[in-house]
């Protein structure tokens, strides 16, 4: 098949368009990053995403098959918002189907909710009721937490354990999260990309956490000897704003925090994900949080590659 993947040059799109060229399939991606290094020798051709271009858009799709969509923000930011993703993607769909893709594979988040406060579960789930009435195939994968080497979490979980002897979790930490692992997440897409049926997945790993279990796990598997205190959330969150300004970059939102508490990365359905993340960071346990790996870096600079945590 001809397949597009957006953000094929970034995270998870890197490992689904890896799987799809390893399957033979031809492989073009869509990305605001025409000018990053392509990890791909040259075997994926890139094409902006002309959002305010939709002739153009379609154009680029003109020929392909299925569609991987991981195109998203995760934070509103001067330079993009959860509103602009919202009317982007709903572009990007538009222009699939008028180019004649005949299935589009979609990367929401578990628990989206239309009538959410939070712009992030609300924009997915908009997302998720624009795609289910296209009147395209489709699939659409509810992950929670990525984890793998260009990961941005757990690496500064591990970070922060690295360089600070008190490490606080937001209110007691006993919400829950279900960490998929980045791979696996690409496995799935692929396979999706080949089938016809109408899903809705929920896409976790096989590891539930409460956040403070999963900090807890990093410290243990560090060897590092660290207090993790509940902190009221308020503080929590001025603490991580505090530090972001040291290492420019946006730690957790005020909303973040809130989806956290919510237990929005917890579903009670079976795992789709196979890689445990406890052995995953053992085997990682030496480079893991060496270095602090910043969202907003990724997103402001459009010419470096996405660097490796282990």
């Amino acid at each position: 098949m001809k397949v597009a993947v957006t953000g094929a040059f970034g995270y998870s799109g890197k490992y689904i368009a890896h799987r799809l060229l390893g399957a033979g399939h031809e492989v073009i991606t869509l990305t605001n990053s025409t000018s990053r290094e392509n990890p791909f020798a040259g075997q994926v051709r890139a094409f902006p995403f002309n959002f305010e271009q939709p002739a153009r858009l379609q154009e680029s799709l003109q020929g392909v098959q299925v569609l991987i969509n991981t195109y998203w923000v995760r934070f509103d930011h001067p330079r993009f918002t959860h509103r602009e993703a919202v009317a982007n993607t709903k572009i990007l769909f538009q222009a699939a189907k008028a180019a004649g893709v005949r299935r589009i594979v979609h990367i929401s988040i578990t628990n989206p909710d239309i009538k959410s406060e939070l712009p992030y579960f609300r924009g997915k789930a908009e997302l998720e009721a624009g795609l289910t009435g296209l009147g395209v195939s489709y699939c659409i994968l509810r992950p929670t937490v990525l984890f793998g080497k260009e990961d941005v979490l757990i690496n500064n979980i591990a970070w922060s354990l690295r360089h600070f002897p008190i490490i606080g979790v937001f209110g007691d930490g006993s919400y829950k999260l279900q960490p998929i692992y980045v791979d696996d997440l690409a496995a799935a897409a692929v396979a999706q990309a080949g089938a016809a049926n109408n899903e809705i997945l929920n896409a976790i790993g096989p590891e539930t956490f409460s956040y403070r279990e999963l900090v807890n796990t990093v410290r243990r598997i560090l060897g590092l000897n660290r207090l993790v205190l509940p902190v009221p959330p308020s503080l929590g969150f001025w603490s991580c704003r505090f530090l972001g300004w040291f290492v420019h970059d946006v730690i957790i939102t005020r909303q973040e925090i809130q989806g956290l508490m919510q237990n929005r990365l917890f579903v009670e359905a079976p795992p789709l994900g196979a890689t445990s993340l406890t052995h995953w960071i053992a085997e990682h346990r030496d480079s893991l949080g060496q270095r602090y790996t910043s969202e907003l870096a990724r997103r402001i600079d459009r010419r470096s590659g996405y660097g490796s945590n282990g």
